[in-house]
């Protein structure tokens, strides 16, 4: 894995991701490729279907690459992103 950083949320609303996270979330939805989140201590190792914005708080629509369950993780509650390769 390449460990991408934290992320800065000044705001309730909003994460502050970099451009390189952005970058990967986008490559992932675009190539299907997984990505690693840890959120709360929990390190989430998801594919990501989507990158959206839901009542002014972004999310990323995800599935677990084995059970194939959906997931939505809020950006404003990500401690740090990680590509996997």
């Amino acid at each position: 894995m390449r460990f991408l950083g934290t992320l800065r949320s000044e705001s309730k609303d909003m994460a502050q991701l970099t451009v390189k996270q952005y970058d990967a979330i986008e490559d992932a939805v675009v190539k299907g490729r997984r990505i690693g989140i840890w959120r709360r201590g929990t390190e989430y190792l998801i594919i990501p279907l989507a990158l959206r914005v839901v009542n002014r708080r972004e999310c990323i629509d995800t599935r677990h690459p084995a059970t194939g369950a959906n997931l939505r993780l809020w950006l404003d509650e990500v401690d740090s992103i990680e590509s996997v390769r």
